[in-house]
């Protein structure tokens, strides 16, 4: 199968690019790379829970707008651009309340200067819990 990736990413890199954000505060990691899609797990745990003890809506959409811009951030023809969402939706299917989440982005559309990702995420015995659609403009870096 043909790569989409112009600048192959690896998992240590990514998780280094993803210090000091969101993504980190949240424990979320980068586990694996496939020609077409990333993978990332985050934990449920008091970080990513509501007050009824479910993983929270608004973590599930930020480990899928995270999993798609880093997507993008590889998938770019040169680093003159930024990725920067402008549309996510997610839907949110199954509760979880403890272990893993794990979410995988696969491309639906990847031009020149817009991105479109579905991520799919999954709890620990592979159930989809929240399926997310997100686009991604590259924006000129100022």
């Amino acid at each position: 199968m043909k790569t989409i990736w112009k600048n192959q990413p690896e998992i240590k890199q990514i998780n280094l690019v993803c210090l000091q954000t969101a993504a980190q505060s949240l424990g979320i990691e980068f586990t694996e790379v496939g020609p077409d899609y990333l993978k990332a797990r985050m934990p449920v745990d008091h970080r990513t829970i509501q007050p009824a003890g479910l993983l929270h809506g608004g973590a599930s959409v930020l480990l899928a707008e995270t999993l798609g811009s880093v997507a993008s951030l590889y998938c770019r023809d040169d680093e003159s651009t930024l990725p920067v969402g402008i549309e996510i939706n997610a839907n949110h299917i199954k509760s979880v309340r403890s272990g893993f989440v794990t979410g995988t982005v696969f491309p639906i559309h990847i031009g020149r200067t817009l991105h479109v990702w579905e991520i799919k995420i999954k709890n620990e015995t592979d159930q989809l819990c929240c399926v997310s659609r997100l686009t991604v403009s590259l924006v000129a870096k100022k």
